[in-house]
């Protein structure tokens, strides 16, 4: 397999690696030493990143040592160039903490969202759902199972690919039907979401919602800064979120059940 290698050398811990990409998207994988060895042999490794539709791509060193970047198309077409450069951790500016004013308080967040407002869906024949949960794998069994499991617990219908895939479904679909049919969108943010295929595509669906005023978005942050997020998405950084840093899971669950059942005005 072909890549494009990027040897970083020694990086110290808590900084970002930034690469810049031209051309297709590709997968962007940031390794230490041992599992750069094992992908360049055709072996199983861990890495941070993955498939990176946007440009740049900033991933955050978890601790220091020696760190590669590789730049693949395995799985994709096209071509691609691309750069690398170490942003050190003391450059990175702190930023204010994440606004800590009730998400129902805000109309600019919450809006009430009818079932009359979601083009293409006939409430007599589809399932609405009254909140859309977008992921990434990583961060399922400390923070979304038990998010979800709690919504539903509290009697709201949550779509959760656990709650509602089963074999031989298509994931496009099933995924495209969810987000059409759910009135609020909660997206977990964190450090292994970023740069994900699917969960991006997710959360492009809910901002497209969002913005059109077909949806309410609430953010959920996880083990991530508001430097981070804003690397990622400086409009999701504006927005006013809820991390598990500083709210427990049953906390936040409780906010969002709130707020969809008594948004402003309904």
């Amino acid at each position: 397999m072909s890549f494009i290698h990027h040897r970083l050398g020694h990086v110290a811990s808590g900084s970002v690696v930034e690469v810049t990409l031209k051309g297709s998207a590709a997968n962007v994988r940031l390794m230490d030493q041992s599992n750069f060895n094992n992908y360049k042999a055709g072996r199983r490794h861990k890495y941070h990143g993955g498939l990176a539709q946007k440009s740049p791509v900033r991933l955050r060193v978890p601790r220091s040592g020696t760190w590669h970047v590789t730049v693949d198309m395995q799985g994709l077409r096209g071509t691609v160039r691309s750069s690398a450069r170490v942003i050190a951790a003391e450059a990175l500016k702190p930023l204010p903490a994440i606004n800590e004013r009730s998400l129902r308080d805000l109309p600019s967040l919450v809006r009430n969202v009818t079932q009359e407002q979601v083009p293409g869906v006939e409430a007599s024949d589809e399932q609405m759902f009254d909140v859309f949960i977008s992921h990434t794998s990583e961060d399922k069994d400390e923070v979304v199972r038990p998010l979800a499991t709690a919504l539903r617990n509290a009697g709201l219908s949550v779509w959760y690919d656990e709650f509602e895939l089963r074999i031989g479904d298509s994931l496009r679909r099933k995924i495209d039907k969810g987000l059409a049919s759910s009135r609020f969108g909660v997206v977990v943010l964190s450090r292994a979401f970023f740069g994900r295929g699917w969960p991006e595509y997710e959360l492009d669906g809910l901002v497209s919602r969002t913005v059109s005023g077909e949806q309410v978005l609430l953010p959920v942050w996880h083990d991530v800064t508001k430097r981070e997020v804003m690397d990622y998405s400086p409009s999701l950084a504006d927005r006013v979120a809820r991390s598990t840093a500083m709210h427990t899971v049953e906390e936040i669950a409780g906010e969002i059940v709130d707020v969809t059942r008594n948004p402003p005005g309904g």
